[in-house]
Protein backbone atom coordinates (compact mmCIF):
# COMPACT_ATOMS: atom_id res chain seq x y z
CA UNK A 1 0.00 0.00 0.00
CA UNK A 2 1.66 3.09 -1.27
CA UNK A 3 -0.46 5.80 0.06
CA UNK A 4 0.80 9.31 0.33
CA UNK A 5 0.88 9.02 4.12
CA UNK A 6 3.03 5.90 3.98
CA UNK A 7 5.34 7.51 1.49
CA UNK A 8 5.66 10.60 3.69
CA UNK A 9 6.45 8.47 6.75
CA UNK A 10 9.05 6.49 4.81
CA UNK A 11 10.77 9.67 3.59
CA UNK A 12 10.67 11.23 7.06
CA UNK A 13 12.09 8.06 8.63
CA UNK A 14 14.87 7.86 6.07
CA UNK A 15 15.82 11.50 6.63
CA UNK A 16 15.81 10.96 10.41
CA UNK A 17 18.10 7.93 10.12
CA UNK A 18 20.46 9.81 7.78
CA UNK A 19 20.50 12.87 10.09
CA UNK A 20 21.24 10.79 13.18
CA UNK A 21 23.97 8.93 11.28
CA UNK A 22 25.58 12.16 10.07
CA UNK A 23 25.45 13.65 13.57
CA UNK A 24 27.14 10.53 14.94
CA UNK A 25 29.78 10.72 12.21
CA UNK A 26 30.50 14.36 13.09
CA UNK A 27 30.63 13.53 16.80
CA UNK A 28 33.24 10.82 16.16
CA UNK A 29 35.56 13.30 14.46
CA UNK A 30 34.37 13.16 10.95
CA UNK A 31 35.26 16.78 10.14
CA UNK A 32 36.79 16.10 6.75
CA UNK A 33 34.65 18.89 5.36
CA UNK A 34 35.61 21.37 8.13
CA UNK A 35 37.99 24.21 7.56
CA UNK A 36 39.52 26.98 9.64
CA UNK A 37 39.28 30.46 8.12
CA UNK A 38 42.65 32.17 7.54
CA UNK A 39 42.36 35.71 8.92
CA UNK A 40 45.91 37.10 8.44
CA UNK A 41 49.22 35.96 6.87
CA UNK A 42 52.47 37.78 7.74
CA UNK A 43 55.93 37.10 6.33
CA UNK A 44 58.16 35.83 9.18
CA UNK A 45 61.79 36.96 9.18
CA UNK A 46 64.92 36.12 11.11
CA UNK A 47 67.66 38.72 11.72
CA UNK A 48 71.29 38.07 12.58
CA UNK A 49 74.61 39.92 12.74
CA UNK A 50 77.31 39.14 10.20
CA UNK A 51 80.87 40.53 10.41
CA UNK A 52 82.37 42.19 7.34
CA UNK A 53 85.90 43.45 6.94
CA UNK A 54 86.22 46.80 5.16
CA UNK A 55 89.63 47.96 3.97
CA UNK A 56 90.85 51.21 2.43
CA UNK A 57 94.13 52.64 1.22
CA UNK A 58 95.35 55.52 3.43
CA UNK A 59 98.24 57.92 2.81
CA UNK A 60 100.54 58.13 5.84
CA UNK A 61 103.74 59.95 6.66
CA UNK A 62 106.54 58.00 8.31
CA UNK A 63 109.90 59.01 9.76
CA UNK A 64 112.89 57.69 7.87
CA UNK A 65 115.14 55.35 9.85
CA UNK A 66 117.66 57.22 12.01
CA UNK A 67 121.30 56.31 11.46
CA UNK A 68 122.69 58.30 14.41
CA UNK A 69 120.25 57.77 17.30
CA UNK A 70 122.31 59.72 19.85
CA UNK A 71 123.10 62.65 17.52
CA UNK A 72 126.85 62.18 18.05
CA UNK A 73 127.78 63.90 14.78
CA UNK A 74 125.64 66.97 15.63
CA UNK A 75 127.07 67.12 19.15
CA UNK A 76 130.67 66.85 17.90
CA UNK A 77 130.30 69.43 15.14
CA UNK A 78 128.45 71.78 17.53
CA UNK A 79 131.14 71.39 20.20
CA UNK A 80 133.93 72.24 17.72
CA UNK A 81 132.10 75.28 16.34
CA UNK A 82 131.11 76.41 19.86
CA UNK A 83 134.70 75.99 21.10
CA UNK A 84 136.07 78.04 18.20
CA UNK A 85 133.55 80.83 18.84
CA UNK A 86 134.16 80.74 22.64
CA UNK A 87 137.92 80.94 22.06
CA UNK A 88 137.38 84.35 20.46
CA UNK A 89 136.41 85.84 23.82
CA UNK A 90 138.37 86.54 26.94
CA UNK A 91 142.06 86.44 27.62
CA UNK A 92 144.42 84.13 29.58
CA UNK A 93 142.55 81.63 31.72
CA UNK A 94 139.27 83.40 30.78
CA UNK A 95 139.90 82.35 27.19
CA UNK A 96 140.07 78.71 28.30
CA UNK A 97 136.78 79.06 30.24
CA UNK A 98 135.10 80.76 27.27
CA UNK A 99 136.35 77.98 24.94
CA UNK A 100 135.01 75.27 27.30
CA UNK A 101 131.66 77.03 27.73
CA UNK A 102 131.42 77.53 23.95
CA UNK A 103 132.17 73.84 23.34
CA UNK A 104 129.48 72.71 25.85
CA UNK A 105 126.84 75.10 24.49
CA UNK A 106 127.76 74.26 20.88
CA UNK A 107 127.63 70.51 21.58
CA UNK A 108 124.13 70.85 23.07
CA UNK A 109 122.92 73.09 20.22
CA UNK A 110 124.39 70.70 17.61
CA UNK A 111 122.70 67.73 19.28
CA UNK A 112 119.28 69.44 19.25
CA UNK A 113 119.71 70.68 15.66
CA UNK A 114 120.46 67.15 14.42
CA UNK A 115 117.50 65.76 16.44
CA UNK A 116 115.09 68.23 14.73
CA UNK A 117 116.53 67.40 11.31
CA UNK A 118 116.04 63.68 11.95
CA UNK A 119 112.44 64.20 13.11
CA UNK A 120 111.64 66.18 9.97
CA UNK A 121 113.25 63.59 7.71
CA UNK A 122 110.05 61.82 6.61
CA UNK A 123 108.57 60.03 3.62
CA UNK A 124 104.98 59.46 2.44
CA UNK A 125 103.57 56.02 1.68
CA UNK A 126 100.23 54.24 1.32
CA UNK A 127 98.97 51.65 3.80
CA UNK A 128 95.92 49.45 3.90
CA UNK A 129 93.78 50.00 7.00
CA UNK A 130 91.03 47.52 7.79
CA UNK A 131 88.20 47.42 10.31
CA UNK A 132 85.48 44.90 11.05
CA UNK A 133 81.89 46.14 10.96
CA UNK A 134 78.77 44.19 11.91
CA UNK A 135 75.99 44.12 9.30
CA UNK A 136 72.44 43.12 10.16
CA UNK A 137 71.08 40.55 7.74
CA UNK A 138 67.41 39.57 7.49
CA UNK A 139 66.08 36.47 5.77
CA UNK A 140 62.61 35.09 5.17
CA UNK A 141 61.63 32.41 7.63
CA UNK A 142 58.14 31.19 6.65
CA UNK A 143 54.80 32.73 7.58
CA UNK A 144 52.89 33.57 10.77
CA UNK A 145 49.31 32.55 10.01
CA UNK A 146 46.33 33.68 12.11
CA UNK A 147 43.18 31.58 11.70
CA UNK A 148 39.71 31.33 13.25
CA UNK A 149 38.24 27.98 14.36
CA UNK A 150 35.14 27.46 16.47
CA UNK A 151 34.95 31.18 17.24
CA UNK A 152 38.53 31.37 18.59
CA UNK A 153 41.56 32.96 16.93
CA UNK A 154 44.95 31.20 16.90
CA UNK A 155 48.32 31.86 15.28
CA UNK A 156 50.68 29.21 13.90
CA UNK A 157 54.03 29.30 12.04
CA UNK A 158 54.06 27.69 8.59
CA UNK A 159 56.86 27.16 6.07
CA UNK A 160 54.59 27.80 3.06
CA UNK A 161 51.99 30.49 2.45
CA UNK A 162 48.48 29.05 2.95
CA UNK A 163 45.30 29.76 1.01
CA UNK A 164 42.09 31.24 2.47
CA UNK A 165 41.37 28.24 4.70
CA UNK A 166 43.13 25.38 6.51
CA UNK A 167 41.79 21.81 6.74
CA UNK A 168 40.70 20.46 10.14
CA UNK A 169 41.24 16.84 11.20
CA UNK A 170 40.22 15.44 14.57
CA UNK A 171 39.46 18.96 15.76
CA UNK A 172 42.98 20.21 14.94
CA UNK A 173 44.17 22.44 12.09
CA UNK A 174 46.46 20.67 9.62
CA UNK A 175 49.48 22.89 8.83
CA UNK A 176 51.68 20.48 6.83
Amino acid sequence: MNTPATLALTVAGTLAVVGVGYAGYQALGGDADRYAEVVKVEQATKSYQEPEQRCEQVTVQRQKPVKDEHQIAGSAIGAVVGGVIGHQFGGGSGKDAATAAGAIAGGYAGNKAQERMQQNNTYTTTEERCQTVMNTRTEKNGYNVTYRLDGQTHTVHMDDKPGDRLPVENGQVVTD
